[in-house]
């Protein structure tokens, strides 16, 4: 028998993988190191427990609310939602939101239980498999994946958190409950650290394994590509007004390097931006090659083999079979849009913007995102148009509606639908965990705060900030960014492109934090309120929704639990 049919009878929970996996990865019952360490495919087993762990954003909070809903990006529609805990004074280190903590130190656990008693095995007796030295292969290069989702499971906590324990070995419970934190800049250079050892020892590209090919390979395994995609994020967060208090700019020289080499690499294997910004979230984008190539690592979620249907049915409209509301988009997201003729902000003089007609003529990538009044949405046949108008069939004062009055669109695939009779209720969703959208913006950052102006270049850097920020714009449809732009006012217009072209995937809560502008950005939330005069035309009137937000908030209370089993762990400034 072939060493990959060897896999545990196991119980599958969630598949996970990344997005251009051919395989699925599976949940295992872990057994004792014996077992385990029989076969190569037992290991491979206990190994998918670390995929499992990375993290993603379909609505992680009860009933399906998502981080966007504690930004400016979402309201949450149900009330009494834990979401809410995040700007209504309730958020505590006895309510710390420690799913993340509880869930990483989880998955360091299993990975530095890995690395300690599962290196060096040979499965003597099954070297006469003809595809042992390809199965070989795979599980010598376990621990450089191993290494790689330890490094990010820190990246995720240090973001929250800033300084945490630092555990890369095994301990015993009494050990671990007696270590200190360790500085932020202490976990940003092992998690830098650990990139720059095995970028050049794990596997370059899992989809092209040449001699060690079986025909299942397993291309959603972290490659060298995630490897430099977790440095070079990790890089620029460092760099951050959050956790770069003195300004350093060699900090931000060192993202740029960072990001410039994924760049380079990435190209180099055929990486770019996909052709249509909307098919990043389509069901088939993990198998689809011109949608690949702008992936780099993503997790796919779904509960069976033909997917599930947990983005939708978090956020379909109310009104319609299945529709509970959800995660709305404001009118501070929709207002960031520009004008596509004029590539100018609504609030921009000449910017051919009509407060009457407020969606016609807009960035494209509004209508991929947001569902507004009378739009086609869902998409499957027999869906009513839109009515979030007051008293429309998917408005106020319905249990649920919008309040902002709009639905989200973006991850939701719309020819599903929920209705009882349904012929297509589930598909398959993937949570992009590396694009290069995201890193072509990363570098437009790095290099506008290292070489201090929109259009500045060196020898080192010649993409200047302008032009690589203007990618992500241009594949939409939108002009590039001008030329000769103010450092003010480049800045903030990087700082909405970030907030369009990555909406909804868990970077503007981490974002506005890294640049300590919550008071700014999170303090006022717009509604738009629709009422349909008799005439049938349409009135807007904006509502501002004020939400708390304290210093003390930019990084996570430690949670109590914590505190309580390990005396020598400090709380986060503001917390005590």
């Amino acid at each position: 028998m072939k060493l990959n049919k060897l896999f545990i009878g196991a119980l599958a929970t969630l598949a996970m993988a990344s997005c251009n996996d051919k395989m699925d990865y599976n949940e295992y019952n872990i057994y004792d190191k014996d077992y385990i360490t029989k076969n190569f495919g037992n290991v491979g087993g206990f190994m998918t427990d670390l995929y499992n762990t990375v993290d993603y954003d379909f609505g992680n909070y009860s009933s399906g609310a998502m981080q966007a809903s504690a930004t400016d990006e979402a309201m949450y529609s149900k009330l009494g939602n834990g979401i809410d805990d995040f700007y209504n004074g309730a958020w505590s280190p006895s309510n710390a939101k420690n799913s993340i903590w509880n869930s990483m130190y989880s998955g360091i656990k299993v990975a530095n239980h890995f690395l300690a008693e599962m290196q060096g095995l040979d499965f003597e007796e099954l070297k006469l498999n003809a595809d042992y030295g390809a199965q070989m292969y795979r599980y010598e290069h376990y621990q450089y994946e191993a290494r790689f989702m330890r490094a990010y499971y820190y990246f995720a906590l240090v973001r929250q958190y800033g300084g945490v324990p630092l555990v890369t070995s095994e301990l015993s419970a009494e050990e671990v409950n007696s270590l200190k934190r360790s500085s932020a800049d202490d976990v940003f250079k092992f998690i830098i650290d650990e990139c720059n050892d095995i970028q050049g020892k794990i596997t370059e590209d899992y989809s092209n394994l040449g001699q060690y090919a079986t025909g299942t390979e397993e291309s959603g395994r972290a490659d060298k590509l995630a490897v430099l995609a977790l440095k070079a994020r990790a890089a620029l967060y460092w760099a951050s007004p959050l956790f770069n208090a003195n300004g350093d700019k060699e900090r931000y020289h060192t993202a740029a390097t960072y990001t410039k080499e994924l760049l380079a690499a990435a190209e180099a294997r055929g990486k770019g931006l996909t052709a249509k910004y909307a098919d990043l979230w389509d069901a088939a984008s993990f198998n689809t090659p011109t949608i690949m190539k702008e992936i780099l690592f993503g997790r796919r979620y779904y509960k069976n083999s033909s997917g599930d249907n947990l983005v939708e049915t978090n956020n379909y409209p109310v009104g319609i079979e299945g529709g509970t509301g959800g995660n709305c988009p404001t009118q501070n997201l929709v207002d960031a849009y520009d004008m596509q003729a004029t590539g100018l902000s609504i609030n921009e003089a000449g910017s051919g913007y009509d407060a009457k007609n407020p969606y016609a003529g807009r960035d494209p990538r509004l209508a991929a995102t947001v569902a507004v009044n009378g739009d086609q949405w869902p998409t499957y046949s027999g869906a009513a148009k839109l009515e979030t108008f007051q008293g429309g069939i998917n408005g106020e004062p319905l249990t649920g509606a919008t309040p902002t009055g709009y639905y989200l669109k973006k991850l939701c695939n719309g020819a599903i639908s929920l209705a009882s009779n349904s012929k297509l209720k589930e598909s398959r969703h993937t949570w992009l965990t590396f694009r290069m959208g995201e890193f072509y913006l990363n570098y437009a950052e790095a290099v506008f705060r290292y070489l201090g102006s929109a259009d500045a270049t060196s020898a080192e850097f010649p993409m200047s900030a302008r032009e690589a920020a203007s990618k992500t714009r241009q594949r939409a449809g939108m002009p590039a960014f001008a030329e000769g732009l103010d450092a003010t006012t480049f800045w903030t217009k990087l700082q909405n492109e970030r907030f369009v072209e990555l909406a909804f995937e868990g970077h503007r809560f981490w974002d506005v934090r890294r640049w300590k502008e919550a008071d700014k950005f999170f303090k006022n939330i717009v509604e738009m309120k629709l009422t349909k005069n008799e005439d049938g035309s349409i009135s807007y009137k904006r509502q501002t929704v004020s939400r708390q937000w304290s210093d003390k908030m930019y990084l996570f209370p430690i949670p109590q639990t914590e505190l309580m089993k390990n005396p020598n762990l400090t709380q986060n400034p503001g917390w005590e």
